[in-house]
């Protein structure tokens, strides 16, 4: 991923991404923001509204924009300043949803960005817009995830060794509590 500096951007550029949206993503989504509106997670509940079956929380859609702007314009070392929204239809399990961003406006003084946001699903239809502003990093960004797994195969292989640690310095700090409650006072 490459994060593009102010004077790597022009007024029309644009990135998008899109992921299909599953019961999981919203059941996660909801226990990681405490959103237990039943219209997300019941559907007895939300076949009585007026959408008439369970909806993804509008801000899980909202997150798709900032997946593209911190992967793809401006990209990683980004800064999202600021989110306008409209919610204009609703987002269900097994929607396609695309986010795109476009630039609207480049503030080289300030080094800000601003966006054109917008979410459509797999009919073509707007169910966001919006506009941002972004602070695109001060110079270029080039990142290259670890997809190799090496850094979660290194935390697990030594992560007995670190409670290993811990426990030590536990026994330890006990054993010298220990000593001094049985060191004699001097009066």
């Amino acid at each position: 991923m490459i994060g593009r500096a102010i004077d790597e951007l022009s007024v029309g550029d644009s990135a998008e991404l899109s992921r299909m949206v599953s019961e999981d993503d919203i059941a996660e989504f909801v226990d990681a923001v405490g959103d237990y509106n039943p219209v997300h997670s019941d559907p007895a509940f939300a076949a009585t509204t007026p959408f008439r079956g369970p909806i993804a929380p509008g801000i899980w859609t909202a997150g798709l924009i900032s997946g593209v702007i911190g992967t793809r314009l401006p990209g990683p070392g980004s800064i999202y300043a600021t989110q306008d929204l409209q919610f204009l239809k609703p987002v269900r399990a097994g929607d396609t949803i695309t986010a795109r961003v476009e630039v609207r406006e480049i503030v080289r003084e300030r080094n800000r960005v601003r966006l054109r946001t917008v979410c459509v699903n797999q009919r073509g239809e707007e169910v966001l817009v919006g506009e941002a502003w972004v602070l695109p990093p001060k110079s270029q960004v080039v990142y290259a995830e670890d997809k190799s797994g090496a850094g979660a195969l290194a935390f697990w292989a030594l992560q007995p060794w670190a409670w290993a640690a811990q426990a030590l310095s536990v026994w330890a700090v006990l054993g010298l509590s220990a000593l001094a409650a049985l060191r004699p006072r001097q009066a």
